[in-house]
Protein backbone atom coordinates (compact mmCIF):
# COMPACT_ATOMS: atom_id res chain seq x y z
CA UNK A 1 0.00 0.00 0.00
CA UNK A 2 1.18 3.44 -0.78
CA UNK A 3 2.26 6.38 1.15
CA UNK A 4 -0.73 8.11 -0.29
CA UNK A 5 -3.46 5.30 0.11
CA UNK A 6 -2.66 4.84 3.83
CA UNK A 7 -3.19 8.64 4.50
CA UNK A 8 -6.82 7.85 3.00
CA UNK A 9 -7.82 5.40 5.32
CA UNK A 10 -8.91 5.33 8.80
CA UNK A 11 -8.41 2.78 11.28
CA UNK A 12 -10.27 0.92 13.72
CA UNK A 13 -9.47 -1.29 16.71
CA UNK A 14 -12.24 -3.34 18.27
CA UNK A 15 -12.81 -2.89 21.65
CA UNK A 16 -10.32 -0.02 22.03
CA UNK A 17 -9.77 3.94 20.42
CA UNK A 18 -7.05 3.80 17.64
CA UNK A 19 -5.65 6.64 16.02
CA UNK A 20 -5.26 6.70 11.97
CA UNK A 21 -1.91 4.74 11.08
CA UNK A 22 -0.32 3.41 8.38
CA UNK A 23 0.26 -0.31 7.67
CA UNK A 24 3.47 -0.47 9.28
CA UNK A 25 2.10 1.00 12.14
CA UNK A 26 -0.99 -1.14 12.51
CA UNK A 27 1.66 -4.19 11.88
CA UNK A 28 3.45 -2.47 15.02
CA UNK A 29 0.66 -1.98 17.59
CA UNK A 30 -0.66 -5.93 16.19
CA UNK A 31 -4.70 -4.63 16.74
CA UNK A 32 -7.52 -5.56 14.72
CA UNK A 33 -7.77 -2.90 12.19
CA UNK A 34 -10.66 -2.20 9.47
CA UNK A 35 -10.33 0.79 6.49
CA UNK A 36 -12.56 2.33 5.02
CA UNK A 37 -11.66 5.18 2.53
CA UNK A 38 -12.32 8.51 3.30
CA UNK A 39 -14.06 8.95 -0.16
CA UNK A 40 -17.14 6.68 0.89
CA UNK A 41 -20.42 7.91 2.65
CA UNK A 42 -23.28 6.64 3.20
CA UNK A 43 -26.74 8.64 3.96
CA UNK A 44 -27.91 8.91 7.33
CA UNK A 45 -31.85 9.17 8.41
CA UNK A 46 -32.32 12.38 7.36
CA UNK A 47 -30.89 12.40 3.79
CA UNK A 48 -27.49 13.88 4.39
CA UNK A 49 -24.32 12.51 3.87
CA UNK A 50 -22.10 11.11 6.69
CA UNK A 51 -19.17 10.78 6.02
CA UNK A 52 -15.60 9.21 7.72
CA UNK A 53 -14.51 13.02 7.60
CA UNK A 54 -17.43 13.76 10.09
CA UNK A 55 -16.19 11.53 12.59
CA UNK A 56 -14.36 12.90 15.68
CA UNK A 57 -10.22 12.88 15.50
CA UNK A 58 -9.45 9.59 17.29
CA UNK A 59 -8.40 10.52 20.91
CA UNK A 60 -4.76 9.42 21.75
CA UNK A 61 -3.95 6.57 23.52
CA UNK A 62 -2.94 7.53 27.24
CA UNK A 63 0.38 6.25 28.62
CA UNK A 64 2.52 6.74 32.03
CA UNK A 65 4.75 9.07 29.52
CA UNK A 66 1.99 10.88 27.80
CA UNK A 67 1.18 11.74 31.32
CA UNK A 68 3.82 13.89 32.06
CA UNK A 69 5.59 14.80 28.67
CA UNK A 70 2.82 14.46 26.40
CA UNK A 71 1.00 17.47 24.89
CA UNK A 72 -2.12 18.82 26.49
CA UNK A 73 -4.18 19.52 23.92
CA UNK A 74 -8.40 20.73 24.34
CA UNK A 75 -11.36 19.83 22.48
CA UNK A 76 -14.00 22.38 21.49
CA UNK A 77 -17.29 21.53 22.99
CA UNK A 78 -18.63 21.65 19.22
CA UNK A 79 -16.05 19.09 18.08
CA UNK A 80 -17.73 15.86 16.36
CA UNK A 81 -17.19 13.44 19.19
CA UNK A 82 -18.54 10.28 17.34
CA UNK A 83 -15.16 7.75 17.38
CA UNK A 84 -14.72 5.42 14.37
CA UNK A 85 -16.09 1.89 15.00
CA UNK A 86 -17.42 -1.25 12.61
CA UNK A 87 -20.54 0.63 11.72
CA UNK A 88 -18.60 3.09 9.56
CA UNK A 89 -17.11 0.39 7.53
CA UNK A 90 -19.55 -0.90 5.04
CA UNK A 91 -17.68 -4.26 4.37
CA UNK A 92 -18.82 -5.51 8.51
CA UNK A 93 -20.66 -2.98 9.34
CA UNK A 94 -24.04 -4.59 9.47
CA UNK A 95 -22.62 -7.91 10.61
CA UNK A 96 -21.96 -5.74 14.20
CA UNK A 97 -25.74 -4.86 13.99
CA UNK A 98 -27.95 -5.06 17.07
CA UNK A 99 -30.79 -7.79 17.28
CA UNK A 100 -34.49 -6.66 16.25
CA UNK A 101 -35.35 -7.26 19.86
CA UNK A 102 -32.69 -5.08 21.35
CA UNK A 103 -34.97 -2.82 23.71
CA UNK A 104 -32.80 0.54 22.50
CA UNK A 105 -33.06 -0.48 18.60
CA UNK A 106 -35.45 2.37 17.95
CA UNK A 107 -32.57 5.04 18.87
CA UNK A 108 -30.25 3.08 16.94
CA UNK A 109 -28.10 4.80 14.15
CA UNK A 110 -24.97 4.09 12.83
CA UNK A 111 -24.78 7.46 11.15
CA UNK A 112 -25.42 9.74 14.02
CA UNK A 113 -23.43 12.11 14.50
CA UNK A 114 -22.86 14.77 18.26
CA UNK A 115 -20.50 16.86 19.38
CA UNK A 116 -18.27 17.18 22.79
CA UNK A 117 -19.97 19.54 24.08
CA UNK A 118 -23.67 17.41 23.80
CA UNK A 119 -21.76 14.42 25.32
CA UNK A 120 -19.95 16.13 28.16
CA UNK A 121 -23.75 17.52 29.47
CA UNK A 122 -25.50 14.17 28.82
CA UNK A 123 -22.90 12.39 30.74
CA UNK A 124 -23.05 14.69 33.53
CA UNK A 125 -26.85 14.39 33.52
CA UNK A 126 -26.53 10.62 33.75
CA UNK A 127 -24.19 10.77 36.75
CA UNK A 128 -26.81 13.21 38.50
CA UNK A 129 -29.60 10.99 37.60
CA UNK A 130 -28.52 7.76 37.04
CA UNK A 131 -24.90 7.17 38.97
CA UNK A 132 -25.92 9.16 41.70
CA UNK A 133 -29.40 6.99 43.14
CA UNK A 134 -26.80 3.89 42.17
CA UNK A 135 -24.81 4.75 44.66
CA UNK A 136 -27.29 5.64 47.56
CA UNK A 137 -28.39 2.00 46.66
CA UNK A 138 -24.85 0.96 47.87
CA UNK A 139 -25.15 2.95 50.22
CA UNK A 140 -28.01 1.11 51.47
CA UNK A 141 -26.03 -1.70 50.94
CA UNK A 142 -23.09 -1.19 52.97
CA UNK A 143 -25.41 0.16 55.95
CA UNK A 144 -27.20 -3.30 56.48
CA UNK A 145 -24.35 -5.38 55.95
CA UNK A 146 -22.00 -3.14 57.72
CA UNK A 147 -23.14 -1.98 60.64
CA UNK A 148 -22.71 -5.28 62.32
CA UNK A 149 -19.17 -3.79 63.14
CA UNK A 150 -20.80 -1.10 64.91
CA UNK A 151 -22.68 -3.34 66.95
CA UNK A 152 -19.95 -5.27 68.06
CA UNK A 153 -18.35 -2.17 69.63
CA UNK A 154 -21.42 -2.31 72.13
CA UNK A 155 -22.18 -5.15 73.74
CA UNK A 156 -23.82 -7.46 71.19
CA UNK A 157 -21.82 -10.51 71.96
CA UNK A 158 -22.23 -10.92 75.83
CA UNK A 159 -25.70 -10.14 74.90
CA UNK A 160 -26.31 -13.21 72.68
CA UNK A 161 -24.10 -15.37 74.29
CA UNK A 162 -21.62 -15.33 71.60
CA UNK A 163 -17.55 -15.26 71.41
CA UNK A 164 -15.48 -13.30 68.61
CA UNK A 165 -15.15 -16.88 67.15
CA UNK A 166 -19.19 -17.78 67.47
CA UNK A 167 -19.11 -13.68 65.32
CA UNK A 168 -16.86 -15.29 62.67
CA UNK A 169 -18.79 -18.25 62.40
CA UNK A 170 -21.77 -15.58 61.61
CA UNK A 171 -19.91 -13.81 59.29
CA UNK A 172 -18.93 -17.20 57.65
CA UNK A 173 -22.51 -18.05 57.09
CA UNK A 174 -23.32 -14.71 55.49
CA UNK A 175 -20.48 -14.86 53.07
CA UNK A 176 -21.39 -18.55 51.83
CA UNK A 177 -25.13 -17.53 51.62
CA UNK A 178 -23.47 -14.18 49.70
CA UNK A 179 -21.84 -16.55 47.73
CA UNK A 180 -24.23 -19.01 46.47
CA UNK A 181 -27.07 -16.37 45.90
CA UNK A 182 -25.12 -14.64 43.31
CA UNK A 183 -25.22 -16.12 40.58
CA UNK A 184 -29.19 -16.85 41.19
CA UNK A 185 -29.97 -13.07 41.70
CA UNK A 186 -27.87 -12.32 38.59
CA UNK A 187 -29.50 -14.78 36.58
CA UNK A 188 -32.92 -13.32 37.82
CA UNK A 189 -32.28 -9.90 37.22
CA UNK A 190 -31.13 -10.51 33.69
CA UNK A 191 -34.98 -12.28 33.68
CA UNK A 192 -37.20 -9.73 34.84
CA UNK A 193 -34.70 -6.87 34.32
CA UNK A 194 -32.58 -5.15 37.13
CA UNK A 195 -35.11 -2.00 37.75
CA UNK A 196 -37.44 -4.18 39.47
CA UNK A 197 -35.36 -7.27 41.12
CA UNK A 198 -32.82 -4.24 42.89
CA UNK A 199 -35.51 -2.28 44.69
CA UNK A 200 -36.85 -5.35 45.50
CA UNK A 201 -33.69 -6.89 46.79
CA UNK A 202 -33.29 -4.04 49.17
CA UNK A 203 -36.62 -3.94 50.28
CA UNK A 204 -36.52 -7.41 51.38
CA UNK A 205 -33.00 -6.96 53.45
CA UNK A 206 -34.10 -3.88 55.23
CA UNK A 207 -37.01 -5.56 56.59
CA UNK A 208 -34.48 -8.41 57.63
CA UNK A 209 -32.04 -6.26 59.42
CA UNK A 210 -34.78 -4.26 61.23
CA UNK A 211 -36.42 -7.32 62.94
CA UNK A 212 -32.39 -7.93 63.99
CA UNK A 213 -33.78 -6.05 66.83
CA UNK A 214 -35.45 -8.87 68.13
CA UNK A 215 -32.19 -11.48 68.27
CA UNK A 216 -32.33 -13.62 70.84
CA UNK A 217 -29.12 -16.26 70.86
CA UNK A 218 -26.54 -17.15 68.59
CA UNK A 219 -29.26 -19.43 66.68
CA UNK A 220 -31.26 -16.11 65.57
CA UNK A 221 -27.91 -14.52 64.52
CA UNK A 222 -26.79 -17.20 62.34
CA UNK A 223 -30.40 -17.10 60.97
CA UNK A 224 -30.39 -13.49 60.03
CA UNK A 225 -26.41 -13.43 58.78
CA UNK A 226 -27.72 -16.25 56.53
CA UNK A 227 -30.64 -14.19 55.05
CA UNK A 228 -28.81 -11.16 54.52
CA UNK A 229 -26.50 -12.73 52.68
CA UNK A 230 -29.45 -14.16 50.35
CA UNK A 231 -30.81 -11.03 50.19
CA UNK A 232 -27.79 -8.94 49.65
CA UNK A 233 -26.23 -11.22 47.39
CA UNK A 234 -25.97 -10.66 43.74
CA UNK A 235 -26.58 -6.81 44.37
CA UNK A 236 -23.05 -5.68 43.19
CA UNK A 237 -23.38 -7.58 39.98
CA UNK A 238 -26.79 -6.64 39.04
CA UNK A 239 -25.51 -2.69 39.61
CA UNK A 240 -23.09 -3.66 37.31
CA UNK A 241 -24.91 -5.03 34.35
CA UNK A 242 -27.58 -2.22 34.84
CA UNK A 243 -24.98 1.08 34.25
CA UNK A 244 -23.33 -0.92 31.16
CA UNK A 245 -26.46 -0.05 29.69
CA UNK A 246 -25.39 3.88 30.08
CA UNK A 247 -21.87 4.10 30.05
CA UNK A 248 -19.56 3.02 27.94
CA UNK A 249 -16.25 0.46 29.30
CA UNK A 250 -13.69 3.32 30.47
CA UNK A 251 -16.54 5.71 32.00
CA UNK A 252 -17.33 2.60 34.16
CA UNK A 253 -13.94 2.57 35.48
CA UNK A 254 -14.08 5.78 37.44
CA UNK A 255 -17.81 5.43 38.33
CA UNK A 256 -16.87 2.05 40.26
CA UNK A 257 -14.76 4.03 41.93
CA UNK A 258 -17.44 6.40 42.92
CA UNK A 259 -19.79 3.32 43.44
CA UNK A 260 -17.58 2.23 46.62
CA UNK A 261 -16.46 5.46 47.60
CA UNK A 262 -20.24 5.90 48.68
CA UNK A 263 -19.23 2.57 50.44
CA UNK A 264 -17.21 4.21 52.65
CA UNK A 265 -19.88 7.20 52.98
CA UNK A 266 -21.60 4.40 54.61
CA UNK A 267 -19.15 3.44 56.76
CA UNK A 268 -18.82 6.97 58.00
CA UNK A 269 -22.49 7.49 58.68
CA UNK A 270 -22.76 4.16 60.28
CA UNK A 271 -19.97 5.13 62.50
CA UNK A 272 -21.21 8.89 63.41
CA UNK A 273 -24.86 7.95 63.78
CA UNK A 274 -23.86 4.74 66.19
CA UNK A 275 -22.25 6.92 68.74
CA UNK A 276 -25.79 8.40 68.97
CA UNK A 277 -27.98 5.76 68.75
CA UNK A 278 -26.01 3.25 70.77
CA UNK A 279 -26.19 6.04 73.74
CA UNK A 280 -30.34 4.87 73.59
CA UNK A 281 -29.23 1.89 74.75
CA UNK A 282 -31.17 0.72 78.49
CA UNK A 283 -34.02 2.62 76.95
CA UNK A 284 -37.55 0.58 77.21
CA UNK A 285 -34.81 -2.27 78.48
CA UNK A 286 -33.07 -2.35 75.47
CA UNK A 287 -29.96 -2.55 74.43
CA UNK A 288 -28.54 0.25 71.63
CA UNK A 289 -27.11 -2.20 69.42
CA UNK A 290 -30.75 -3.00 68.90
CA UNK A 291 -31.93 0.26 68.24
CA UNK A 292 -29.10 0.13 65.71
CA UNK A 293 -30.41 -2.45 63.57
CA UNK A 294 -33.78 -1.05 64.26
CA UNK A 295 -33.32 2.74 62.97
CA UNK A 296 -30.15 1.75 60.06
CA UNK A 297 -33.01 -0.59 58.64
CA UNK A 298 -36.06 1.49 58.68
CA UNK A 299 -33.40 4.32 56.68
CA UNK A 300 -32.43 1.91 53.99
CA UNK A 301 -36.17 0.56 53.69
CA UNK A 302 -37.19 3.88 52.58
CA UNK A 303 -34.24 3.70 49.85
CA UNK A 304 -35.49 0.38 48.43
CA UNK A 305 -38.92 1.61 47.98
CA UNK A 306 -38.07 4.78 46.46
CA UNK A 307 -36.02 2.61 44.09
CA UNK A 308 -38.71 1.20 42.07
CA UNK A 309 -39.47 4.81 41.39
CA UNK A 310 -35.85 5.95 40.65
CA UNK A 311 -34.42 2.99 38.25
CA UNK A 312 -35.77 3.27 34.98
CA UNK A 313 -35.32 -0.30 32.65
CA UNK A 314 -33.00 1.18 29.91
CA UNK A 315 -31.83 4.82 28.50
CA UNK A 316 -34.67 4.89 26.22
CA UNK A 317 -37.88 4.27 29.03
CA UNK A 318 -37.19 6.76 31.43
CA UNK A 319 -40.43 8.82 31.21
CA UNK A 320 -42.93 7.39 33.89
CA UNK A 321 -45.70 8.69 36.47
CA UNK A 322 -42.98 8.89 38.79
CA UNK A 323 -40.43 10.13 37.07
CA UNK A 324 -42.13 12.81 34.56
CA UNK A 325 -44.61 12.08 31.15
CA UNK A 326 -41.09 12.74 29.24
CA UNK A 327 -38.37 11.03 30.73
CA UNK A 328 -35.35 12.47 31.79
CA UNK A 329 -33.52 12.58 28.14
CA UNK A 330 -34.74 13.89 24.56
CA UNK A 331 -35.06 12.00 21.88
CA UNK A 332 -31.66 13.00 20.88
CA UNK A 333 -29.99 12.52 23.80
CA UNK A 334 -31.02 8.93 24.26
CA UNK A 335 -29.77 8.56 20.38
CA UNK A 336 -26.48 9.28 22.12
CA UNK A 337 -26.59 7.48 24.84
CA UNK A 338 -27.59 4.39 22.83
CA UNK A 339 -25.23 4.55 19.93
CA UNK A 340 -21.83 5.51 21.77
CA UNK A 341 -22.46 2.59 23.79
CA UNK A 342 -22.70 0.32 20.97
CA UNK A 343 -19.80 1.86 19.28
CA UNK A 344 -17.83 1.22 22.33
CA UNK A 345 -18.68 -2.29 22.68
CA UNK A 346 -21.47 -3.62 19.69
CA UNK A 347 -22.12 -6.88 21.85
CA UNK A 348 -24.42 -4.48 23.79
CA UNK A 349 -27.07 -4.93 21.21
CA UNK A 350 -26.69 -8.61 21.34
CA UNK A 351 -29.55 -9.63 23.96
CA UNK A 352 -32.49 -8.09 25.49
CA UNK A 353 -31.98 -6.55 28.56
CA UNK A 354 -34.88 -8.63 29.93
CA UNK A 355 -33.70 -11.74 28.12
CA UNK A 356 -32.50 -14.65 30.30
CA UNK A 357 -29.82 -16.87 29.71
CA UNK A 358 -30.34 -20.18 28.67
CA UNK A 359 -28.58 -23.26 30.27
CA UNK A 360 -26.64 -23.74 27.68
CA UNK A 361 -25.08 -19.90 27.50
CA UNK A 362 -24.57 -19.70 31.29
CA UNK A 363 -22.49 -22.69 30.78
CA UNK A 364 -20.45 -21.38 28.03
CA UNK A 365 -20.16 -18.33 30.00
CA UNK A 366 -19.14 -20.60 33.43
CA UNK A 367 -16.24 -22.21 31.15
CA UNK A 368 -14.69 -19.16 29.86
CA UNK A 369 -11.34 -19.62 30.95
CA UNK A 370 -10.16 -16.12 29.74
CA UNK A 371 -11.36 -14.66 32.91
CA UNK A 372 -10.54 -16.79 35.63
CA UNK A 373 -7.01 -14.91 36.10
CA UNK A 374 -9.34 -12.09 37.19
CA UNK A 375 -11.60 -14.81 39.29
CA UNK A 376 -8.00 -15.92 41.36
CA UNK A 377 -7.19 -12.15 42.30
CA UNK A 378 -11.20 -11.23 43.20
CA UNK A 379 -10.00 -14.73 45.56
CA UNK A 380 -6.72 -12.88 47.28
CA UNK A 381 -6.67 -9.39 46.32
CA UNK A 382 -8.08 -8.15 49.88
CA UNK A 383 -7.67 -10.93 51.92
CA UNK A 384 -4.06 -8.85 53.67
CA UNK A 385 -6.46 -6.02 54.75
CA UNK A 386 -10.01 -7.66 55.58
CA UNK A 387 -9.48 -9.19 58.65
CA UNK A 388 -8.07 -6.11 60.21
CA UNK A 389 -10.70 -3.74 58.99
CA UNK A 390 -13.45 -6.52 60.40
CA UNK A 391 -11.91 -6.04 63.55
CA UNK A 392 -10.61 -3.05 64.25
CA UNK A 393 -13.33 -2.36 66.06
CA UNK A 394 -12.86 -4.99 68.47
CA UNK A 395 -8.92 -3.96 68.70
CA UNK A 396 -9.36 -0.82 69.74
CA UNK A 397 -11.40 -1.71 72.47
CA UNK A 398 -8.79 -4.54 73.20
CA UNK A 399 -6.75 -1.71 73.97
CA UNK A 400 -8.59 0.45 76.02
CA UNK A 401 -11.26 2.90 73.75
CA UNK A 402 -14.29 3.57 75.15
CA UNK A 403 -17.54 2.54 72.56
CA UNK A 404 -17.62 6.17 71.68
CA UNK A 405 -13.61 6.82 70.74
CA UNK A 406 -13.61 3.15 69.18
CA UNK A 407 -16.20 4.57 66.30
CA UNK A 408 -14.66 7.53 66.29
CA UNK A 409 -11.22 6.36 65.93
CA UNK A 410 -12.65 4.38 62.82
CA UNK A 411 -13.44 7.29 60.66
CA UNK A 412 -9.67 7.90 59.90
CA UNK A 413 -9.48 4.82 58.05
CA UNK A 414 -12.30 5.77 56.00
CA UNK A 415 -11.38 9.34 54.86
CA UNK A 416 -8.30 7.52 53.91
CA UNK A 417 -9.82 4.37 52.13
CA UNK A 418 -11.85 7.09 49.76
CA UNK A 419 -8.56 9.56 49.43
CA UNK A 420 -7.09 6.24 48.20
CA UNK A 421 -9.62 4.89 46.29
CA UNK A 422 -9.47 7.76 43.91
CA UNK A 423 -5.98 8.10 43.54
CA UNK A 424 -5.78 4.63 42.28
CA UNK A 425 -8.53 4.51 40.17
CA UNK A 426 -7.65 8.04 38.62
CA UNK A 427 -4.24 7.28 38.01
CA UNK A 428 -5.04 3.77 36.07
CA UNK A 429 -7.46 5.52 33.71
CA UNK A 430 -4.25 8.41 33.16
CA UNK A 431 -1.96 5.74 32.57
CA UNK A 432 -4.12 2.87 30.87
CA UNK A 433 -2.52 0.02 32.93
CA UNK A 434 -4.57 -2.85 34.98
CA UNK A 435 -2.39 -4.96 36.18
CA UNK A 436 0.37 -3.26 37.42
CA UNK A 437 -1.75 -0.33 39.23
CA UNK A 438 -4.25 -3.07 40.69
CA UNK A 439 -0.68 -5.01 42.42
CA UNK A 440 0.29 -1.80 44.03
CA UNK A 441 -1.96 -2.03 47.36
CA UNK A 442 0.32 -5.47 47.83
CA UNK A 443 3.22 -3.49 48.51
CA UNK A 444 1.41 -0.66 49.97
CA UNK A 445 0.22 -2.83 52.50
CA UNK A 446 3.28 -5.61 53.14
CA UNK A 447 5.63 -3.03 55.16
CA UNK A 448 2.58 -2.43 57.29
CA UNK A 449 1.49 -6.11 57.85
CA UNK A 450 4.79 -6.95 58.48
CA UNK A 451 5.24 -4.12 61.43
CA UNK A 452 2.19 -5.44 62.55
CA UNK A 453 3.92 -9.11 63.21
CA UNK A 454 7.32 -7.83 64.49
CA UNK A 455 6.90 -4.84 67.01
CA UNK A 456 6.46 -5.77 70.57
CA UNK A 457 4.08 -6.28 72.98
CA UNK A 458 4.73 -3.49 74.89
CA UNK A 459 3.76 -1.12 71.63
CA UNK A 460 1.97 1.66 72.67
CA UNK A 461 -1.63 1.69 71.55
CA UNK A 462 -1.46 4.49 69.79
CA UNK A 463 1.22 3.47 67.47
CA UNK A 464 -0.81 -0.11 67.02
CA UNK A 465 -3.71 2.06 66.54
CA UNK A 466 -1.96 4.13 63.36
CA UNK A 467 -0.63 0.56 61.76
CA UNK A 468 -4.08 -0.70 61.69
CA UNK A 469 -5.62 2.58 60.42
CA UNK A 470 -2.72 2.85 57.22
CA UNK A 471 -3.82 -0.93 56.80
CA UNK A 472 -7.57 -0.57 56.64
CA UNK A 473 -6.84 2.14 54.14
CA UNK A 474 -5.27 0.37 51.51
CA UNK A 475 -6.15 1.36 48.07
CA UNK A 476 -9.09 -0.54 47.11
CA UNK A 477 -8.78 -1.91 43.62
CA UNK A 478 -12.23 -3.52 43.70
CA UNK A 479 -13.26 -0.92 41.73
CA UNK A 480 -11.05 -1.39 38.88
CA UNK A 481 -11.15 -4.48 38.90
CA UNK A 482 -14.91 -4.72 38.49
CA UNK A 483 -14.70 -2.71 35.54
CA UNK A 484 -11.70 -4.59 34.14
CA UNK A 485 -13.78 -8.27 34.42
CA UNK A 486 -16.81 -6.19 32.40
CA UNK A 487 -14.40 -4.74 29.88
CA UNK A 488 -12.88 -8.49 28.81
CA UNK A 489 -15.95 -10.22 29.08
CA UNK A 490 -17.45 -8.73 25.65
CA UNK A 491 -20.41 -9.59 26.00
CA UNK A 492 -24.05 -9.47 27.48
CA UNK A 493 -24.45 -13.05 28.43
CA UNK A 494 -20.94 -13.24 29.93
CA UNK A 495 -20.63 -10.00 31.49
CA UNK A 496 -24.05 -11.28 32.62
CA UNK A 497 -22.39 -14.49 34.36
CA UNK A 498 -18.73 -13.30 34.75
CA UNK A 499 -19.83 -9.98 37.20
CA UNK A 500 -21.28 -13.11 39.06
CA UNK A 501 -18.77 -15.13 39.16
CA UNK A 502 -16.09 -12.47 39.70
CA UNK A 503 -17.92 -11.42 43.04
CA UNK A 504 -18.58 -14.99 44.06
CA UNK A 505 -14.34 -15.13 43.82
CA UNK A 506 -14.19 -11.91 46.24
CA UNK A 507 -17.02 -13.82 49.09
CA UNK A 508 -14.74 -16.59 48.74
CA UNK A 509 -11.62 -14.65 49.86
CA UNK A 510 -13.94 -13.11 52.45
CA UNK A 511 -14.80 -16.58 54.13
CA UNK A 512 -11.07 -17.12 53.64
CA UNK A 513 -10.43 -14.01 55.92
CA UNK A 514 -12.98 -14.65 58.49
CA UNK A 515 -11.06 -18.19 59.65
CA UNK A 516 -7.61 -15.92 59.74
CA UNK A 517 -8.12 -14.19 63.22
CA UNK A 518 -9.00 -16.48 65.52
CA UNK A 519 -9.62 -15.87 69.37
CA UNK A 520 -6.33 -18.18 70.91
CA UNK A 521 -4.62 -15.45 68.77
CA UNK A 522 -5.87 -12.19 70.21
CA UNK A 523 -5.66 -9.74 70.93
CA UNK A 524 -2.56 -8.92 68.42
CA UNK A 525 -3.18 -12.11 66.44
CA UNK A 526 0.60 -12.63 65.30
CA UNK A 527 -0.17 -15.86 63.60
CA UNK A 528 -3.07 -14.35 61.73
CA UNK A 529 -0.75 -11.50 60.59
CA UNK A 530 2.37 -13.72 59.41
CA UNK A 531 -0.54 -15.41 57.50
CA UNK A 532 -1.39 -12.35 55.61
CA UNK A 533 1.96 -11.42 55.02
CA UNK A 534 2.55 -14.80 52.91
CA UNK A 535 -0.94 -14.05 50.87
CA UNK A 536 0.33 -11.01 50.23
CA UNK A 537 3.20 -12.27 48.43
CA UNK A 538 1.25 -14.85 46.88
CA UNK A 539 -1.00 -11.79 45.48
CA UNK A 540 1.78 -10.02 43.73
CA UNK A 541 2.67 -13.47 41.65
CA UNK A 542 -1.01 -13.85 40.82
CA UNK A 543 -1.31 -10.62 39.53
CA UNK A 544 1.95 -10.58 37.09
CA UNK A 545 0.44 -13.90 35.58
CA UNK A 546 -2.17 -12.22 35.08
CA UNK A 547 -0.53 -9.59 33.01
CA UNK A 548 1.80 -11.88 30.94
CA UNK A 549 -1.32 -14.07 30.51
CA UNK A 550 -2.90 -11.30 28.64
CA UNK A 551 -0.36 -10.05 27.16
CA UNK A 552 0.80 -13.86 25.84
CA UNK A 553 -3.05 -13.83 24.77
CA UNK A 554 -2.63 -10.50 22.92
CA UNK A 555 0.25 -10.88 21.01
CA UNK A 556 -0.87 -14.64 19.37
CA UNK A 557 -3.80 -12.91 18.41
CA UNK A 558 -2.16 -10.30 16.89
CA UNK A 559 -0.10 -12.79 14.57
CA UNK A 560 -2.89 -15.19 13.94
CA UNK A 561 -4.88 -11.54 12.24
CA UNK A 562 -2.08 -9.91 10.75
CA UNK A 563 -1.17 -12.94 8.35
CA UNK A 564 -5.11 -12.61 7.32
CA UNK A 565 -5.72 -10.67 3.96
CA UNK A 566 -8.05 -8.25 4.51
CA UNK A 567 -10.83 -10.65 2.31
CA UNK A 568 -10.23 -12.94 5.00
CA UNK A 569 -10.70 -10.80 7.31
CA UNK A 570 -14.19 -9.73 6.20
CA UNK A 571 -15.15 -13.53 5.60
CA UNK A 572 -14.41 -14.04 9.47
CA UNK A 573 -16.09 -10.74 10.81
CA UNK A 574 -18.89 -11.79 8.75
CA UNK A 575 -19.01 -16.00 9.67
CA UNK A 576 -17.22 -16.65 12.73
CA UNK A 577 -19.02 -18.63 15.56
CA UNK A 578 -16.33 -17.43 17.81
CA UNK A 579 -18.50 -14.94 20.41
CA UNK A 580 -17.21 -12.40 23.12
CA UNK A 581 -13.69 -12.80 23.81
CA UNK A 582 -12.89 -15.55 21.58
CA UNK A 583 -13.26 -13.44 18.73
CA UNK A 584 -9.38 -12.91 16.85
CA UNK A 585 -10.48 -8.99 16.50
CA UNK A 586 -10.50 -8.80 20.32
CA UNK A 587 -8.17 -7.69 22.45
CA UNK A 588 -8.17 -7.92 26.51
CA UNK A 589 -7.40 -5.22 28.64
CA UNK A 590 -4.60 -5.68 30.97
Amino acid sequence: MSNEEADNHLTYTYGRRSSESSDTEKDKKGVHTFTLKSGESEKDTNGEKAKPDDLGPPLPQRTLYSLFFGPRTKIPNDAIATQYSVYDDPNVREAYYPIDTYENIHRFDPFFRWSWGEEKWLVRKMDLFIMLWTCIMFFALELDRANIKQALSDTLLGDLGMTTNDYNNGMIVFYCSFLLAELPSQLISKRVGPDRWIPTQITLWSIVTIFQFFLKNKASFYVTRALLGILEGGFIPDVVLYLSYYYTGSELNLRFSFFWISNSLADIFAAFSAVGILKLGGHHGYAGWRYLFLIQGIITLCIGVLSYGMMPSGPTATASWFRGKKGWFSERQEKIIVNRALRNDPSKGTMHNRQALTPKLFWKALCDYHLWPLYAIGICFNIPYLPPNSYLTLSLKSLGFSTVKTNLLVLPSIFLTIINLLGITFFSELIGEKSIVCMGPQFYVLPLLIALYVLPGSTSKWVLYVLSTLIVGTPYAHALQVGWNSQNSNSVRTRTVSASLYNVSVQIGSIVSSMIYRADDAPRYRRGNRDLIGITCLNVVIYLFTKFFYVYINKKRDKVWNDMTEEEKKYYVENTTDEGNKRLDFRFVH
